[in-house]
């Protein structure tokens, strides 16, 4: 039997659906030309990103959207030879021009345009604006510059005991770090008016280049810093209105260096008192920002602790020369003191730089990992490449928010959930997890003391710092060994807190983990813990692990110390303090699949990041609910008064306008009792999370979070009751 004919479709209808597809790409330039490279269609997304109207393009050549030195290399020509011998041109990032005569970062490539005989009828560029993607990863790449130049500079102070060499590792650094021309570190000693400073380090620029002016004195753009008062930072110091007003100069002699970029930062002892100050200059304006500003405050502190190590180490040699083995007993128990407390500060300086920086990474993070989980989610099962390709990101972007969860662990800014927990039933718990992951070669033993004592802590972060314990165990028995986790009760007494930092004497739950691996020497044990240190070849270690165990350990409230032996093994130990009130330990809900709501259960997505907050909104909208937004407090309360209900506030804790998203959440709960309230945060900071604990009630999900992490959380706080009181200090 015959079919029915077909109607055949007219080609204005074709081309008109053709067009209105290739308009809907509004964030891609989709270009056509002939083939001599003149325009014979131009899409709205090439108009919005190149700002050419169609009708301004069409019949010109596409030469005007490459910059001068692309046209004089033929850049349009290379790219229409290659799309001929191989079917495409171009592909690799590069600089573009608008209309405006501005620049931006684009990727593209070039196709022929055939017709059923294969004939080449013209060529298709597409052009994609990329500039905000590498502003983010140039600013990636700072901060992991600065991490790596702070990590080596600390690590130099901290075996370096003459104070010279000291202030100039210091002064060296902070050029390095602020990207300025030269810099200058004058130490704090006055003359008989109080106003004569000694130039005591330069970096950037020949002693020359100061030995013949007078020594900065006490005026308003100086005195902030020696006094200790503040940081003074300028985009331009000649147009400040504390320069230029103490004679003879009223300002920079005749032959000064030029500065116009002007940061100077405050040198303070750990009694408190002025030590001098650190400033740094460039010739050219705005070249200090607030990242350079906190990076020279952690480079400030450090310098304050290596100055007053190298007097009390000068100190110690005098106490030796001069004194008999009584003493010399005295000083070594000195030595160790200010060893530790050194390390301590150490730790602390730089967990203060990752913990920022971890902070920055997982807005970024959430923004990535978010979409890509929207993208993932749309894309046909009839495209495995896209597929793969969408897994392929979405693994990388779980490995970075990994690295920046370490990063806050050492950092001690997580936000941990602790409970009463049973150390030999969690041990215990782990033994097939930690086989499987130890392979065959490594014997596994555990001994659990008997009627141990119950601690308190987060167990999902001591399962974690347990395995990666296991791992470096492992890593050090290449050849087989043995891997024991003990457990017992212990009293750290007066004398053992003594020659330690932040340990408070007391009774302690003991986890030890013991090999019989290669073992490490003193001077490994001393840097261990700290971030990036790895013995590990390149690329078989990030250094982390270790870190992450000792923050995890230290915000709750414990202690963790190295034995260790070169050829006899190793054994670290974890001390959580004794949980003294009686409490059983929580169960944790297995995990459910995907929960999704209704429309006719309302969210108010609270976050001032718009790409975050475009991100939970399309998601909670995807997941079913009905959504409302806003970028702030005060916003968010307007809402809720024109809004009939709102069943729960999901909102950042840290928000603009002078409003936390604690504040908000207490408010709220003020006039709407029955409402629930849902936080998330990338930092953990004092708004809901005091003493590194969450305060009691508060229900929070970290970025950054995946739409089925979502999902769970926003269904659980949905199906729990509310708390009567919402406490809003910060």
């Amino acid at each position: 039997m015959n079919e029915p004919p077909k109607r055949p479709r007219p080609e204005s209808i074709l081309a008109s659906q053709w067009r209105q597809i290739v308009n809907s790409a509004i964030d891609t330039a989709i270009i056509s030309t002939d083939t001599e490279g003149f325009v014979t269609s131009w899409n709205r997304g090439a108009e919005l990103i190149l700002g050419w109207a169609e009708e301004e393009v069409l019949g010109a050549t596409l030469e005007r959207i490459f910059t001068e030195e692309q046209r004089a290399q033929q850049q349009l020509g290379g790219e229409m030879r290659d799309a001929l011998q191989t079917g495409r041109g171009g592909g690799e990032e590069g600089w573009r021009l608008r209309k405006d005569g501005t620049r931006f970062w684009a990727v593209g490539e070039l196709t022929p345009i055939r017709d059923g005989n294969k004939n080449v009828l013209g060529f298709t560029k597409i052009l994609r604006d990329r500039t905000a993607q590498r502003q983010t990863e140039q600013t990636i790449r700072d901060e992991f510059r600065a991490i790596e130049i702070l990590n080596r500079a600390v690590s130099a102070l901290s075996l370096e005991n003459d104070r010279q060499r000291v202030v100039q590792i210091v002064t060296d650094t902070g050029v390095e770090l602020s990207g300025a021309e030269f810099g200058a570190f004058f130490y704090n000693v006055t003359n008989d008016k109080g106003e004569s400073y000694l130039l005591y380090t330069l970096s950037g620029a020949p002693a020359e280049a100061f030995s013949k002016f007078p020594m900065p004195r006490n005026t308003e753009v100086f005195g902030p810093t020696f006094s200790g008062a503040a940081i003074v930072r300028s985009g331009d110091i000649t147009q400040d209105p504390r320069y230029g007003h103490n004679e003879p100069y009223r300002g920079m002699p005749k032959g000064h260096l030029p500065v116009k970029s002007y940061l100077a930062v405050p040198v303070v002892s750990r009694a408190g008192a002025v030590i001098g100050g650190l400033f740094f200059g460039h010739s050219e304006r705005d070249v200090f920002t607030d990242r350079s500003e906190q990076w020279l405050v952690g480079l400030a502190a450090e310098a304050s602790v290596a100055i007053d190590n190298t007097l009390l180490t000068q100190e110690l040699r005098s106490l030796n020369a001069t004194l008999e083995q009584q003493v010399t007993e005295r000083t070594e128990q000195l030595r160790k003191k200010e060893e530790a407390l050194r390390q301590s500060q150490k730790m602390e300086a730089v967990g203060q730089l990752t913990g920022g920086v971890a902070h920055d990474f997982n807005n970024i993070l959430q923004v990535i990992s978010g979409n890509l989980d929207i993208i993932s989610r749309g894309l046909p099962a009839n495209s495995p490449r896209l597929n793969r390709a969408a897994q392929n990101a979405m693994a990388g972007a779980k490995r970075a928010a990994a690295l920046t969860q370490r990063l806050l662990a050492f950092s001690r800014r997580q936000p941990l959930d602790p409970k009463p927990i049973d150390v030999n039933t969690l041990v215990s718990g782990m033994s097939d997890l930690l086989h499987r992951t130890l392979g065959e070669t490594i014997e596994l033993e555990t001994v659990r003391a008997g009627r141990l004592w119950s601690a308190e802590a987060d167990a999902n972060e001591l399962e974690s710092a347990l395995l990666n314990l296991a791992l470096n165990a492992r890593d050090a028995m290449p050849q087989g060994g043995r891997l024991t986790i003990e457990t017992a009760n212990v009293d750290l007494d007066r004398a053992y807190a003594a020659t330690q930092t932040e340990v408070i004497p007391g009774q302690y739950v003991s986890i030890a983990v013991s090999d019989t691996g290669s073992g490490m020497n003193e001077a490994t044990v001393s840097q261990a813990f700290e971030p990036f240190f790895t013995t590990k070849p390149v690329g078989q270690g990030t250094g982390l692990g270790l870190s992450q165990v000792y923050g995890f350990v230290k915000q709750s409230g414990g202690h963790v110390r190295i034995y260790s032996e070169v050829g006899q093994g190793t054994t670290i130990k974890i001390y959580l303090p004794r949980l003294l009130r009686k409490e059983m330990p929580g169960h944790t809900p297995d995990p459910q699949i995907t929960p999704e709501g209704s429309l006719a259960e309302t969210i108010l997505v609270t976050e001032d990041d718009p790409d975050v907050r475009t991100y939970s909104v399309e998601a909670l909208q995807e997941l079913g609910y009905r959504v409302i937004e806003a970028a702030d407090g005060p916003s968010s309360l307007e809402l809720l008064e024109t809004t009939p209900h709102v069943d729960l506030l999901f909102t950042d804790v840290v928000l603009p306008g002078g409003m936390t998203g604690a504040q908000l959440a207490a408010q709220a709960r003020g006039r709407w009792p029955d409402l629930k309230v849902l936080f998330t945060t990338g930092y953990a900071r004092n708004a809901i999370v005091h003493h590194g604990r969450l305060d009691p009630g508060v229900q929070l999900i970290t970025k950054p979070f995946t739409i089925a992490e979502l999902a769970t959380r926003v269904r659980e706080v949905l199906e729990t009751d509310a708390p009567r009181d919402t406490d809003s200090s910060d």
